[in-house]
């Protein structure tokens, strides 16, 4: 692994572990055992590699963002598309933690995640007119423009609903398990337009995510 890997590797695990602002590029030379030269030689700040580790996750999420080729799609495959992007959000965890401040520390990387969210909603608009030509919802093109944007909604806010109504209430940390629980909430968007073919089968796959009430203090 080349050093600039392992110092955008160690950042990830410092910024999840602590909060971005928390660390700084001593704390992570010192995490890796090498001068803060040695790091600023990489890469000249902090922001750049928090740059860095933003092009690493879009393109995670452009790749699972992808539909079948030859086929129709599948149930199965909008659960691989969520289950795959909600592991990516864990893997990112410190972006949606604090993504407003990120933003507004730098222009460039606000204007980035413009075009990602651009991009990522024509796919999950394109996704959602592929499950209506499948016959497993039945939707208007509006209907799933709006399920899209609801979608991203969800999805990009799910780690901050749990931070602020979980944490203030107890010492708990939040788990991979319980962001996995916004899949149930992205799914629960579409259930109103199921068809009556694929409204039983659908809704069997979507309970093993539904969240635990006692994660939510409900």
């Amino acid at each position: 692994m080349s050093t600039r890997d392992r110092i955008l590797d160690a950042s990830l695990q410092l910024f999840n572990q602590s909060g971005e602002r928390n660390v700084t590029t001593n704390h992570i030379a010192a995490h890796l055992g090498m001068s803060p030269g040695n790091l600023y030689y990489h890469f000249k700040n902090k922001q750049a590699i928090i740059y860095q580790l933003f092009d690493r996750y879009e393109h995670r999420v452009m790749n699972v963002l992808t539909l079948p080729e030859g086929r129709a799609i599948e149930t199965a495959d909008k659960i691989r598309y969520l289950t795959q992007v909600f592991e990516g959000l864990w893997e990112y965890r410190f972006m949606h933690r604090d993504m407003e401040h990120l933003l507004k520390a730098d222009p460039q990387l606000h204007e980035r995640y413009r075009g990602f969210f651009r991009f990522c909603l024509r796919r999950i608009e394109e996704i959602f007119l592929a499950v209506d030509a499948a016959g497993i919802i039945a939707a208007s093109e509006q209907d799933c423009r709006d399920l899209a944007l609801n979608t991203w909604i969800i999805v990009t806010s799910w780690f901050s609903f749990l931070h602020s109504n979980l944490l203030p209430a107890s010492d708990a940390e939040i788990s991979e398990d319980m962001l996995r629980g916004g899949i149930y909430q992205v799914f629960s968007l579409e259930r109103p337009y199921l068809t009556e073919a694929h409204r039983d089968s659908v809704q069997e796959l979507q309970r093993q995510f539904i969240p635990r009430p006692s994660w939510l203090g409900i």
